[in-house]
């Protein structure tokens, strides 16, 4: 007897019918959070895009693929969720200001992140806002820091748009892509159910564990005897010149650390 039969919601295309309307939202949402709102960090966005694109292959049991509409159509709404998610974390950091960076390290926020995140900048320039797009931490931290240092808005849009469509769209494509590889494409095929509950029970893990990852390392912080509040002063010491965010990116010095002072 199959499993379906003992208990019905184990059934693959129950599971598809069920899951397929709220996976996209899930998806976009969390693509969105990683840019938008500073505690998008905790979210593994690169590993999720792939998968969004696996998922939205045809199958006997999803026609349509889970999301029920086109790979095109997936790859645009996370590509355009990615881009207001940047728009976003631009905004909050231009109305907040420095005040954005003051509290205490937790597993939530971590002033390391912010100093990551601004030898990026002193390094890459403006550019830096394509290119944070494929690195974890600093997705979250750039449009913020951006904005706290009045980077032009004209640039940065244009620039949150460029990274937008190369990682959003083009890594939920590239995963897409990957599913006509023969091999993939037949685990996709038959198990493209078990595929939908792991990105799902997949995500919720890593979160977890990356927050209480942070959670301890801020602890051991404290225990230590460290400095683990930032405050007005400090937070003002976060914000990046404008002009960083026009120089030329600096190639060839691996060696270059962030600028910011060290706590």
């Amino acid at each position: 007897m199959q499993p379906a039969a003992l208990i019905p919601w184990l059934d693959p295309a129950a599971i598809i019918e069920w899951a397929g309307p709220w996976a996209l939202v899930v998806v976009c949402f969390i693509v969105f959070a990683e840019t938008g709102l500073l505690v998008g960090f905790l979210l593994p966005g690169d590993t999720l895009l792939i998968i969004a694109g696996l998922l939205s292959h045809s199958t006997s049991i999803a026609p349509n693929g889970v999301f029920g509409l086109s790979a095109w159509w997936v790859a645009l709404l996370i590509g355009l969720s990615a881009f207001v998610g940047g728009e976003v974390g631009y905004l909050i950091g231009h109305k907040a200001g420095p005040a954005v960076f003051e509290r205490k390290e937790s597993g939530l926020f971590s002033v390391k992140n912010v100093e990551r995140t601004n030898a990026f900048f002193e390094r890459f320039g403006g550019l830096t806002i394509i290119l944070a797009r494929f690195v974890p931490i600093v997705r979250t931290f750039a449009p913020v820091a951006a904005g706290v240092g009045h980077m032009h808005k004209g640039k940065y849009t244009l620039y949150n748009l460029i990274g937008a469509v190369l990682w959003g769209f083009g890594l939920t494509m590239f995963g897409y892509l990957i599913g006509y590889i023969p091999g993939v494409r037949d685990i996709v095929t038959e198990y493209i159910d078990v595929i939908l509950l792991v990105a799902v029970g997949g995500t919720a893990v890593v979160t977890l564990w990356h927050y209480l990852s942070e959670r301890r390392k801020a602890r051991r912080a404290a225990e230590a005897g460290e400095d683990v509040v930032t405050d007005d002063a400090e937070a003002r010491e976060l914000v990046l010149d404008p002009e960083v965010f026009d120089k030329a990116p600096e190639v060839g010095d691996e060696g270059k650390g962030p600028t910011t002072t060290d706590r």
